[in-house]
């Protein structure tokens, strides 16, 4: 019968090289290897998810402290009456100084606070604000579309009324955007609530909502996760 195995003299070679233990640290550097390279990669999508890379939930510094939860919630001053595009172009717009200085000039009118204000107005240099809430321009969204069809705007942006200072609410990974073109029904207000930031979805969304959607002609089904519709 033949000798299984490495010959003698190759089994006292190896043993010369390497120590008894030798096999457990290979081993242990192996496994050690990869549970650093998959906690690396743990760590790493962390990071990306972040509310420091999102920026979800940090209100950067503006020109002026503009407080939505004074305008917006104690005043009621209407989202259309600063962003005034929201309903017919893609973007919501910002307001001009002009629309600002329609109150701040009978206002508060020596505030230093106010005087990015008055000297925007005065020299008709526009306000250069700090953009929250910005898609890659691989990305096409309207806000037009969205409203106009019963998408709120506390969906994505939340309670702006509760924010002395403005924060962005979401991140709006692709995850954000399919989760609701997935089914709209859960997320579709009928015109009146479009503007409500305290919305919540009522008892009855489970009927109301299939309606909504098919009265305001909101494509089900595969359509609307179609890459064109959001990338083009």
């Amino acid at each position: 019968m033949p000798r299984l195995g490495a010959p003698e003299p190759a089994r006292l070679l190896m043993a010369q090289l390497f120590s008894p233990g030798a096999d457990a640290l290979l081993r242990l550097a192996v496994l050690s290897g990869a549970a650093l390279i998959a906690g690396g990669a743990v760590v790493v999508a962390g990071i990306v998810r972040s509310d420091y890379v999102t920026g979800v939930g940090i209100a950067p510094a503006q020109p002026v402290p503009f407080s939505h939860k004074h305008h917006s919630g104690e005043l009621g001053i209407d989202c259309r009456y600063c962003h005034t595009t929201v309903e017919t172009q893609a973007s919501a717009g910002l307001p001009p100084t002009e629309t600002c200085m329609t109150c701040h000039s009978q206002i508060w009118t020596g505030s230093d606070m106010l005087k990015p204000v008055r000297d925007s107005y005065a020299s008709g240099e526009p306000l250069r604000w700090t953009r929250l809430n910005k898609l890659p321009q691989y990305v096409a969204y309207n806000h037009s579309v969205h409203v106009t069809k019963g998408i709120g705007c506390s969906t994505c942006h939340g309670d702006v009324t509760t924010m002395q200072m403005t924060f962005r609410a979401n991140a709006f990974e692709m995850r954000f955007c399919l989760d609701c073109h997935q089914a709209p029904e859960r997320w579709v207000r009928t015109p009146d609530q479009v503007w409500n930031m305290n919305w919540s979805p009522p008892p009855n969304q489970a009927t109301l909502g299939p309606e909504l959607v098919a009265r305001n002609h909101i494509h089900g089904g595969d359509r609307l996760l179609e890459c064109g519709i959001c990338h083009r």
